[in-house]
């Protein structure tokens, strides 16, 4: 009985680390940034913690046709992070679709670097956050690869200078602008 059940746990990991390597392959887009900059900040995560609105994105598999995209982070007891992804599919008053998950700290990253994970136990999604505002007003969030981009914002609709301001800002990072996709709240 236990070989039986050690078996199917590693026939279990194996299913599933395939699976995940198979759509991690099939979501890949454009490497908008060849060369991804390390973080310019530490991260205080209490302060990082909160409701986020994604204003601008590298499209990708997962947030296919999403809008009114928001990510909530919560610290949780054990030195995680809860990670709630809310997008409306289609249109800003699509149906829901949410995403739940957690991250860890990756030690030496200052807090900003941080391994995400949606998939049980296995912490494969690499979460950098490479700038953001000192007031933690707006947040840029890469990953080493230079293809995925996240633009965030405390608000839905940011000011036209503080709008202007990220996208300089991920432009500076090294970030090609005509990747971005603005996305509608």
């Amino acid at each position: 009985m236990n070989l039986r059940r050690h078996f199917l746990i590693l026939l279990v990991a194996a299913t599933s680390a395939a699976a995940l390597s198979a759509c991690a392959t099939l979501q890949r887009g454009p490497v908008g940034n060849p060369a991804v900059p390390q973080p310019a900040k530490a991260v205080d995560l209490t302060r990082y913690a909160g409701l986020w609105y994604e204003i601008g994105r590298y499209e990708n598999g997962f947030e296919q046709g999403c809008e009114a995209v928001t990510a909530e982070y919560a610290l949780q007891d054990d030195g995680l992070v809860s990670v709630l992804n809310t997008c409306r599919q289609g249109a800003v008053d699509g149906p829901v679709k949410t995403a739940q998950g957690r991250a860890k700290v990756v030690p030496g990253g200052d807090n900003a670097k941080l391994k995400v994970s949606f998939f049980g136990p296995f912490y494969l999604g690499d979460y950098w956050v490479l700038d953001r505002a000192d007031d933690y007003s707006w947040s840029i969030v890469g990953e080493p690869s230079g293809r995925y981009l996240w633009l965030l914002s405390r608000t839905a609709q940011p000011s036209a200078p503080t709008r202007a301001a990220i996208m300089e800002r991920a432009k500076a990072l090294g970030y090609d602008l005509s990747l971005v996709r603005e996305i509608r709240h």
